[in-house]
């Protein structure tokens, strides 16, 4: 009845790894079908861009200037931690521009190549700065989170930036039968960006699996965006954000829900760039 879960967001044990064979296999294989212009380095099996935001900005806007298909992921220790044990899913995601978030992926990127990502590319930061600087006006549909989420940050998205048409796709927890009727007016409105929140992995799996170019020329998995959007869960104050400490401020407002993926989550992670660091999984292109 649902395409989203609670089980989604929780994160792989640590006492089991893809081989790291694999993950130089996936990265490589990454590299062979990345787009021009950006190199890409192996978190834990994820081949995240190396760029910073007007870069980042770039390339989304060509992509749809130029009527392309480009599919968006913002990769975090949640998302490396959820692909861990899926390989599927690590292949997906080279298809994707994978973009830098969080200081986790700074940690592993400190820890395999001795410097962090050039910046930090949270979506909730990101999609703020895109829409305010494109100039030609774009179409942006929404599709995911609890019903009436998706209305009310169309309503303050609307608001805030007035050269832009926004509106509300579908709330996250349609039936299945209603999918294809989904897809089909994707189709024929084909909007510039779909913006997917889905919570990892079922908004990635979504976007490699269910959309094309005669969807949409962008499509975004993003999370908890809506809700920020909305109004609906507050952002961290700035000295937390400038500290890299979001995290620990979203841990605090709903520890039920998030304990699994920070308390257990992020000591998993840790372990696993030590893994990967101590088997050589060191791999950029």
């Amino acid at each position: 009845m649902t395409l989203m879960s609670s089980s989604a967001n929780k994160c792989q044990g640590i006492d089991s790894f893809v081989p790291a064979t694999v993950s130089i296999t996936i990265a490589r294989e990454a590299a062979d079908r990345k787009r021009s212009g950006y190199a890409k380095r192996d978190i834990g099996g994820v081949g995240i861009a190396v760029m910073d935001r007007e870069a980042a900005i770039a390339e989304l806007a060509d992509a749809i200037a130029t009527g392309g298909h480009v599919k968006l992921a913002f990769c975090n220790a949640n998302l490396v931690n959820v692909a861990a044990n899926d390989v599927a899913l690590q292949r997906s995601l080279s298809t994707f521009l994978v973009m830098a978030d969080g200081i986790g992926v700074d940690i592993g990127s400190w820890m395999l190549y001795g410097e962090p990502f050039p910046a930090n590319l949270n979506g909730t930061d990101f999609f703020p700065a895109f829409f305010a600087g494109q100039q030609r006006p774009m179409r942006i549909a929404l599709l995911g989170g609890k019903p009436g989420v998706a209305n009310r940050a169309v309503a303050q998205l609307s608001q805030r930036y007035p050269n832009h048409r926004f509106s509300a796709l579908s709330h996250g927890f349609y039936a299945p039968a209603e999918e294809k009727q989904l897809l089909d007016r994707l189709k024929a409105e084909r909007p510039d960006m779909l913006l997917v929140a889905m919570g990892n992995p079922l908004q990635e799996r979504f976007i490699a699996d269910r959309l094309g170019p005669q969807h949409c020329a962008a499509a975004a998995g993003v999370g908890a965006l809506f809700d920020f959007f909305a109004g609906e869960v507050p952002r961290a104050p700035d000295l937390a954000r400038k500290a890299r400490l979001e995290w620990a401020y979203r841990l605090w407002l709903e520890p039920r829900r998030l304990w699994r993926r920070y308390v257990l989550g992020n000591p998993a992670f840790l372990t696993r760039m030590l893994w990967q660091y101590a088997t050589g999984g060191r791999r950029s292109g």
